[in-house]
């Protein structure tokens, strides 16, 4: 009976582990893990059979293989780092204007007639957030005549807006 594969040989083993090979349903306590989907976590330091015991794999003496030796990116051996080799340039304006940017192509999907708003381009996803206004730009082309209301315009994007018949509206900054 053992060497066909019955009673408590091979086969049992083999449907204890669910595999359906041997025949008979896959059920929920025979379910089994794919092979290599849980890795085991490399045990270091546990004797010289392990092939990662003595020096856990760290090499010997020196600063990497000490305990808390997490060196910076940046740390060039004590040499004066690059980033202090180079000398500051600008500043950073306390007074920064950071736009929200449309293109006169997003403008295109908005049905004509439509008045363009900053509220109305935020519902339709065009735009995040109004931060400290809208800035339209004028990458694509427009197809239909719209009125856009706006902190800023390029010149390019007013002269396509015109172009199409539509009008653009400059809203006064805050």
């Amino acid at each position: 009976m053992r060497s066909a594969g019955f009673g408590v040989g091979k086969g049992k083993r083999h449907l204890r582990q669910g595999v359906a090979s041997v025949g008979g349903p896959v059920r929920l306590h025979g379910l089994q893990r794919a092979a290599g989907s849980r890795k085991r976590r490399k045990r270091v330091g546990r004797g010289p059979g392990s092939g990662h015991g003595q020096t856990s794999g760290r090499g010997d003496k020196g600063q990497k293989a000490r305990a808390g030796s997490s060196i910076p990116s940046w740390f060039e051996g004590g040499q004066m780092p690059l980033s202090r080799r180079l000398p500051k340039r600008g500043f950073r304006s306390p007074f920064r204007k950071e736009y929200a940017i449309v293109n006169v192509r997003d403008l295109d999907r908005i049905e004509a007639g439509t008045p363009v708003t900053p509220l109305l381009l935020l519902e339709r996803g065009l735009i995040k957030a109004v931060q400290d206004g809208v800035k339209v730009l004028g990458d694509g082309e427009l197809s239909h005549p719209l009125t856009v209301t706006a902190h800023h315009f390029s010149q390019a994007a007013l002269r396509k807006i015109r172009a199409a018949g539509g009008a653009a509206e400059v809203i006064e900054d805050r």
